[in-house]
């Protein structure tokens, strides 16, 4: 058997086999004008007919464009930090791109100055960052200026894009949910004080409870996780009526440490997550939370990365903001009467 046998087809097969030159198929794979339909026609049906799978490093040499999008992030196991990287990967994927992630254990000014370095050593055509805390939207300062950037959250960033949803509107929301249901005041359990996010819905809730000129109770912090949530819960005066939470997952810790207290939900207390996690609808009771569309984010993010590709002129500093969206379920309802 020859040794060639089984060697994948190369692009003068697809040539041979559509009756062309090389020049053409290469034409027809670059997407360059002057080659007739019939012809392309040929061509592709060639390369579906012999499985042809092009060289993308040969074809990055050419056209200068690897048709890679590099896109630094950490922790994927929160949800809002992964779905955010899904909705990305998607939309590359849509725009006909493919993605490279490097993943982050810790958020360092270091860390994602390594991370960009990497991946633009590796010539991807541009970057994504998904820059959720304070000292990754500082490290926005570390992309090189000849290589198109986006950031994903990102706080104010002066040197690239930013895409984010809006964090202060989406409290709001949640916490005039809660007023107009006719509770008094809305107590609040916020996310780790370096996360971008968990400022946002600070200043939503303050912002609500200031603007309905009601008290502004003591805040209570956890750290996303569902025991942060729990521990904050045993701590939740007995006065408290309505808890606007930070994340689903501390949510569903707060349910737990309220029915240990035999505190009713909603009867007792009403309670307002974020995120609108899947499993929301299932916790016990339904949870009404804040949605955030990732998908959008995704492909806003792709969208402005490609924008600055388009384009030979100088970068449009600008801020997307994908709105929020209250979702709501039997978690909260008005508080009982005295």
């Amino acid at each position: 058997m020859s040794k060639n046998a089984f060697r994948p087809p190369v692009m003068a097969d697809v040539a041979q086999r559509a009756g062309v030159s090389h020049q053409t198929v290469s034409r027809v794979l670059n997407e360059l004008p002057n080659v007739r339909q019939s012809t392309k026609d040929r061509v592709l049906q060639a390369i579906e007919e012999l499985g042809y799978r092009r060289n993308l490093t040969a074809r990055a040499l050419v056209t200068r464009h690897s048709r890679v999008l590099g896109v630094v992030s950490f922790d994927t196991t929160l949800y809002g930090p992964a779905s955010t990287l899904h909705g990305i990967e998607q939309a590359a994927r849509g725009a006909g791109y493919f993605v490279s992630i490097v993943s982050l254990k810790a958020i360092t000014h270091d860390s994602v100055r390594e991370a960009i370095g990497y991946l633009a050593s590796q010539g991807v055509d541009g970057i994504v960052l998904v820059a959720p805390q304070r000292q990754a939207a500082q490290a926005l300062s570390s992309v090189p200026d000849d290589i198109p950037a986006v950031a994903v959250e990102g706080g104010r960033a002066r040197k690239v894009p930013v895409v984010s949803v809006d964090q202060v509107g989406g409290a709001r929301l949640a916490v005039e949910h809660l007023l107009e249901l006719g509770h008094r005041t809305v107590w609040h359990i916020a996310g780790p004080a370096d996360w971008l996010e968990a400022e946002g819905r600070i200043k939503g809730w303050q912002a609500a409870l200031t603007a309905a000129d009601r008290e502004l109770p003591e805040m209570l912090t956890g750290d996303w996780s569902p025991r942060s949530g729990y521990e904050a819960g045993l701590e939740l005066p007995a006065d408290a009526t309505a808890v606007f939470v930070a994340n689903d997952q501390m949510a569903l810790g707060l349910l737990r440490a309220l029915a240990e207290r035999r505190i009713k939900v909603p009867k007792q207390v009403s309670v307002v997550g974020f995120d609108d996690v899947p499993e929301a609808e299932f916790f016990g009771p339904p949870l009404t939370t804040v949605r955030q569309d990732f998908s959008l984010v995704g492909r806003h993010s792709i969208d402005l990365l490609l924008e600055q590709l388009d384009t030979d002129g100088p970068i449009r500093r600008r801020r997307v903001i994908v709105p929020a969206e209250l979702i709501t379920r039997s978690s909260t309802a008005p508080p009982r009467s005295t």
